[in-house]
């Protein structure tokens, strides 16, 4: 029991990152235990609108990449919001209202949020990570560049992600938080008053 109480007061000093594995965001990357992941954004391409010999292409264009890159992972995150919640409510609000005033304006939300959810289905990110372990810093910057313009060369849209972005993006993953304009490093850090 004594062992159980200790690893919770342990469990409890640490703090986010400690948690979450990371040892420290920096630029352009997050450190961890296990490596530096290194994180491209990749812009989506709406896919519905091209003949299947372009969505060929697509593939094969990805498939280039691949091969090309040993360390390469994969993520794709949502960056909108999910209305799926709040249109089951609605549903089950307008099935148990009486009056039909009320139950036409539950009906209007639920369509608006319908044309929301259309509006921003095309709302991924996609992101190449690059995990580096053991690379010398003279080697990092020159083969990041390679394989940045070797998703360019195959006709992807990227860039590097900064810092703002690698806090969003983990904003999105462990939250689902896709409202906030910009992450604090420390929480309340906005309120504080800084002399100059």
């Amino acid at each position: 029991m004594e062992v159980l109480i200790l690893k919770q007061n342990e469990k409890q000093k640490q703090s986010t990152r400690d948690l979450m594995g990371i040892n420290e965001i920096t630029d352009y990357s997050i450190k961890t235990p296990a490596g530096e992941l290194i994180y491209f954004i990749i812009r989506p391409t709406n896919i519905s609108v091209l003949s299947d010999t372009s969505v060929s292409a697509r593939i094969y264009a990805l498939m280039t990449v691949l091969k090309g890159i040993a360390e390469i992972e994969m993520l794709c995150l949502n960056s909108k919001e999910n209305f799926d919640d709040n249109k089951q409510y609605l549903k089950k609000r307008i099935e148990d209202e009486t009056n039909p005033v009320i139950q036409k304006l539950l009906q209007q939300d639920s369509s608006n949020l319908d044309r929301m959810q259309v509006q921003m289905a095309t709302a991924r990110e996609f992101l190449i990570i690059i995990r580096l372990k053991n690379e010398k810093e003279a080697d990092i910057f020159s083969y990041l560049s390679r394989i940045e313009k070797s998703l360019k060369d195959q006709g992807f849209t990227t860039r590097r992600s900064d810092n703002a972005d690698i806090k969003r993006l983990l904003g999105v993953y462990y939250e689902q938080n896709v409202t906030t304009e910009k992450y604090e490093d420390y929480d309340g850090e906005r309120w504080i008053v800084r002399e100059h």
